[in-house]
């Protein structure tokens, strides 16, 4: 549960921490650990249900899409739709402070919570050892924001983690301070020319000489596609209606509690299942291609995130 009050466990980079973080992290626990930009906050990126732990824990205000965080390039070629940029940008900066963001693979394994609904991955490869020895031995992609509560201060130290967030996650892996500091520099590599999405710990002119030609830079009326951007509006195909009490001939249901309903976030009320099945559950609803109604939500912890998703899905549409 989301709100359980843990006692946090001190783990060294060892080979002992490393395989206890990475054991927590498979059973779907939240376990800081450094890179070399920041410490991030994990959790095991095709468990829906961790994901959202991840926006709980931060106090994060909405479903911003995550990094995944991979241990080689052979990792990330298992979720992503590989391209010669990303193999260029790969064989020069990986591993680094260099994220990619790429078209998601079919058969991906990711839970939607991790690209907010979209259909790219941001996707990268940490040069701190430790990390790289944590994600191979977890052996699964490591949705990560910085391990700190929203709007705070990025940690660069397992002690500044431990301020933020002692006692609300399982664990903290400590290898020492982070070596650059700022979080990773974010490149769009899923439209006809590379794009820079965010300015980060790799100048956007080493990659531009490796490029060999100047990188676009987003528009800001441009959808989100990576972290540290503005909001974007989920839009379904089907109309979209709030806080329905009751259902219309025609109409398919998306519920929230006991009740009878097409989709249900969680029968049981819990917020963090809900919001873990969110986005899957919007994309199924739309494929039948009817209006979707959705029953009310409330209005608080994960709940103001899901509304907010649900207020901007049911927006007027440009015509």
């Amino acid at each position: 549960m989301t709100d359980a009050t843990h006692n946090t466990e001190a783990l060294t980079a060892a080979p002992e921490g490393i395989a206890r973080a990475a054991e927590l992290l498979a059973a779907g626990q939240l376990v800081a650990f450094p890179t070399e930009t920041v410490y991030g906050l994990g959790a095991d990126a095709t468990n829906g249900a961790a994901v959202a732990a991840i926006y709980a824990t931060k106090g994060r205000p909405s479903f911003n899409p995550l990094i995944a965080h991979v241990a080689d390039v052979a990792a990330a070629q298992t979720l992503v739709q590989w391209n010669e940029w990303a193999e260029a940008m790969a064989a020069a900066f990986w591993p680094g402070p260099l994220t990619l963001v790429l078209p998601l693979r079919p058969d991906h394994p990711v839970s939607p919570l991790v690209t907010a609904g979209l259909d790219t991955l941001a996707v990268r490869v940490p040069a701190k050892a430790c990390a790289r020895d944590l994600l191979a031995a977890v052996a699964r992609p490591i949705a990560a924001p910085s391990a700190n509560p929203s709007g705070r201060i990025s940690p660069t130290t397992a002690a500044h983690v431990r301020a933020g967030l002692g006692g609300k996650i399982a664990a903290i892996l400590d290898d020492g301070p982070c070596g650059v500091g700022v979080e990773s520099t974010i490149l769009g590599l899923a439209g006809d020319a590379p794009v820079l999405l965010r300015p980060g710990g790799l100048a956007a002119e080493d990659i531009e000489t490796t490029l060999g030609y100047r990188l676009a830079e987003r528009n800001a009326a441009d959808p989100l596609t990576a972290p540290g951007q503005l909001q974007s509006h989920y839009a379904p195909n089907a109309s979209v209606r709030l806080a329905a009490r009751d259902f219309a001939p025609g109409e398919v249901s998306l519920g929230f509690g006991p009740g009878a309903f097409d989709l249900n976030l969680s029968p049981s009320g819990d917020l963090n299942e809900a919001a873990a099945n969110l986005f899957g559950y919007l994309h199924q609803l739309d494929a039948m291609e009817r209006p979707i109604a959705v029953a009310p939500v409330p209005e608080h912890g994960l709940g103001i995130a899901i509304n907010d998703r649900l207020r901007r899905a049911a927006a007027p549409r440009d015509s």
